[in-house]
């Protein structure tokens, strides 16, 4: 009697997305790359925009999250090897197929969250 072969588990692809996109900045990295490349210092500049209540973001925390993102294949790292150093990441293929989905949560947010953010600055 043949023994049947176990059928490797697959990856949930909730779980999988989940783990590409967690991080603090990472949804937000790829909506400032929306509009074409950007250098570091314009990334974390973006960041800094429009962050009410968030502390600053340090260096360290940012190249660990352009490198987690291009290491996804959702953003591409260019050095042009210069002195001083000059780099800049833009979406991918892949990447950009992602801009929907992070505009759909954008929207989401707009038409949920501010009446909810409303309800609670009333009760306070």
């Amino acid at each position: 009697m043949a023994k049947a072969r176990a059928i490797p588990p697959r990856a949930c692809p909730v779980a999988a997305f989940q783990k590409m996109i967690s991080g603090k900045y990472k949804l937000r990295i790829v909506w400032d790359l929306k509009d074409g490349p950007r250098r570091y210092g314009e990334i974390r500049s973006g960041l800094l925009r429009g962050a009410e209540g968030s502390a600053e973001i340090t260096p360290r925390v940012l190249s660990r999250e352009l490198k987690a993102l291009t290491m996804s294949g959702l953003i591409d790292r260019k050095d042009f090897g210069e002195v001083p150093p000059k780099v800049e990441y833009r979406l991918t293929r892949k990447g950009r197929s992602f801009v929907p989905v992070v505009a759909a949560i954008r929207e989401w947010g707009e038409r949920n969250l501010g009446e909810t953010a409303a309800l609670a600055d009333a009760a306070e």
